[in-house]
């Protein structure tokens, strides 16, 4: 083997370790920055989900004048009647500013009122009036016409509706 031969594998070699060593960066760069990738996400495909599904109750709920978050209150006030804004606010996992402008809305419209409480001076009772139950006959509709939108069978229904709680759960 002549000088240039030899150097010349040895230039390839060191050619190739190099390539070599660029790759293993690479891959380990890529690795470390796994965790930023969107598809590695669990939080984004809960977030489109939910602006999704939101989306699709506007044209429902706009037959209401409700918005989504109005609606929801409702639903709890359909089902309870009388509670406190605290009481309200945990069942929908929000807090006292974003509930405080919502209530008002509601008020306006008729559906609720507030007062405070006899008990306790400091908390605020919301009731739902008989024009706020009367919105419930209305409201039956919603649901089915959701329940078109999401193609999931019953099991799996129930199996992401626990698994979504526990995520909630886990982190109030």
């Amino acid at each position: 083997m002549s000088k240039k031969d030899s150097k010349d594998t040895k230039t390839t070699k060191a050619t190739t370790d190099s390539k070599k060593q660029d790759k293993a960066t690479a891959e380990n760069t890529a690795q470390t920055y796994d965790c930023l990738r969107l598809k590695n996400q669990l939080c984004f495909p809960l977030y489109a989900c939910s602006k999704e599904i939101i989306r699709r109750y506007k044209p429902l709920l706009d037959k209401l004048d409700l918005t989504y978050t109005q609606y929801i209150a409702m639903m709890v006030l359909w089902e309870k009647e009388r509670l406190h804004v605290g009481e309200l606010g945990e069942c929908l996992f929000l807090d006292s500013g974003t509930l405080t402008p919502l209530l008002k809305k509601l008020e306006q419209k008729g559906y609720i009122t507030r007062c405070r409480s006899q008990e306790d001076e400091r908390a605020v009772e919301i009731c739902i009036t008989e024009t706020g139950k009367a919105l419930q006959d209305e409201a039956l509709s919603v649901p089915a016409a959701m329940g078109s939108c999401v193609n999931l069978t019953e099991e799996e229904a129930t199996y992401l509706y626990q698994i979504l709680y526990k995520i909630l759960e886990s982190m109030s």
